[in-house]
């Protein structure tokens, strides 16, 4: 059943309406050239309370982590205090302009290099650059920086990339782009790196290996010290996704376990919305091996003064000016405030809100890999003949509940990824166990509910194939 939809502001529009006043123009009148005047439009006339409440009630009908539970695995959607917004906000940062200079800037720059000592205490690196804009390209950097190392030092055959199987899927995409050859490592029976497959894989074309931990299977990887002895015995460096680092910061330093570079994703680990197209983050933390090629430029600190300057065998700039402030701003203020302790128990109840649900609902929903799990875990939902994981995410949202991600990592078969996040209480997750627990009863008992959903939604379920393949973009009354 489809509920009738918000009508759009065209059926709205009624002749000789008019939401503003214009005054009279007091700028000589400038004739068009008739070439450039479109006469076809049929733009909605409508009167600014009408606009308003339009724009208002299509707002109230968004799903976001400010009105409801969004375990969104792997993207984290968890709520982000709104201090940081406002301290984001303050005028002293919206209105510095990069191109005013060094000494007009020194409380942005003071701040860009507390945060890189402070990121690269936390990741146990040499050094921090908060150039890259998103995870994926800080991940692109880091791959930049072990073909230009292996370059330096004139060891042009390491080509090959191993990549295990439960990545995200801007590893294999950040290789390519950087010319260099994925090969694939299987999982284990564990959800980890299959040891025996990474050594065959060794060799002295390989440049590295590009390693997410925990995993996407919301898994810490057991062997890590492991693998990267035996990747740095072949010659070839350890590069860490480092998407998942809300599951292990104060507890776990990933520069300690043998990573070379690593991108943290500010935009999820340090309280920046994550998410519908907004601006991102994705530091690069650097050992010894690789702080010489981190992208520039970078702050330092020269007597009483910051500036910029290039490392000495950089890769170069990844973005035009210095990636997005008003991200460095949010996530500077969250370390602030939390400090050690903080942070060491933000992944501490990440990781006990994830057991918790998995302990709830492993029963009803299998989880291939049931071993104890850190930030997220990935279940199964084909819960009976004829249902499937995406009519449970579809039920899902008639309970007023987001759904997880789902079909991902491909590597588990109907996968339903959940996350709670840190900031979710024990209620919200129990009405989240109970509407999943429901839902399963619901697919043995009355599947064709399922297939129907979601029934209390202005939209029912739509074609996702056909809206990809040939979407419409504008209005055409």
């Amino acid at each position: 059943m489809n509920l009738r939809p918000e009508p759009l502001v065209y059926e709205l529009s009624s002749p000789g309406r008019t939401a503003v006043a214009l005054p009279k123009s007091d700028v000589p009148a400038y004739s068009r050239p008739s070439a450039l005047v479109r006469t076809e439009l049929r733009l909605p006339e409508l009167d600014e309370l009408t606009v308003v409440r339009h724009f208002t009630r299509l707002s109230q009908k968004n799903f976001s982590i400010d009105t409801h539970f969004y375990p969104l695995g792997s993207c984290t959607m968890k709520y982000n205090p709104k201090v940081n917004e406002a301290a984001a906000a303050n005028p002293g940062w919206t209105r510095t302009h990069p191109l005013v200079g060094e000494a007009f800037s020194q409380g942005a720059l003071e701040l860009i290099y507390r945060l890189q000592a402070m990121l690269a205490e936390i990741g146990g690196f040499e050094a921090v650059s908060l150039q890259p804009a998103a995870g994926a390209h800080g991940e692109l950097a880091g791959v930049f920086m072990i073909r230009a190392y292996h370059l330096a030092r004139g060891d042009a055959k390491r080509t090959k990339m191993l990549i295990p199987d439960s990545a995200h899927g801007t590893n294999p995409a950040s290789c390519t782009m950087a010319g260099l050859e994925t090969v694939t490592i299987p999982s284990n029976a564990e959800g980890g790196v299959d040891m025996e497959a990474l050594k065959a894989a060794l060799g002295d074309d390989v440049a590295g290996i590009m390693i997410t931990n925990p995993n996407t299977l919301g898994l810490f990887e057991r062997n890590i010290e492991e693998i990267a002895r035996l990747v740095h015995e072949a010659g070839g460096l350890v590069y860490g996704d480092g998407a998942n680092m809300n599951a292990v910061t104060g507890v776990f330093k990933p520069g300690e376990a043998g990573i070379d570079v690593m991108h943290f994703n500010l935009h999820k680990t340090f309280s920046t919305p994550h998410g519908g197209g907004g601006p991102g983050a994705g530091m690069v933390g650097a050992g010894k091996l690789l702080a010489d090629f981190l992208p520039g430029p970078i702050a330092v600190k020269r007597g009483e003064a910051y500036a910029l300057a290039t490392p000495s065998k950089s890769i170069g700039r990844m973005k035009a000016f210095y990636g997005n402030f008003g991200v460095l701003v949010r996530a500077y203020v969250y370390v602030r405030m939390l400090g050690a302790a903080g942070l060491r128990r933000v992944a501490e109840n990440a990781v006990l809100n994830a057991n918790y649900l998995k302990a709830r609902l492993e029963k009803a929903y299998p989880v291939k890999y049931p071993r104890r799990c850190m930030h997220e875990f990935v279940a199964m939902g084909n819960l009976a003949e004829g249902v499937h994981t995406l009519d449970v995410a579809k039920r899902l949202i008639d309970y007023g509940i987001h759904p997880p991600t789902i079909y991902f990592p491909l590597i588990v078969p109907e996968a339903l990824m959940v996350e709670p996040t840190e900031t979710e209480d024990k209620e919200a997750l129990d009405e989240f166990a109970e509407a999943m627990l429901k839902i399963a009863e619901e697919a043995r008992t009355n599947p064709v509910l399922l297939h129907n959903a979601p029934v209390t939604t202005p939209i029912g379920r739509l074609d996702e194939v056909a809206a990809a393949r040939c979407p419409v973009l504008c209005y055409r009354g």
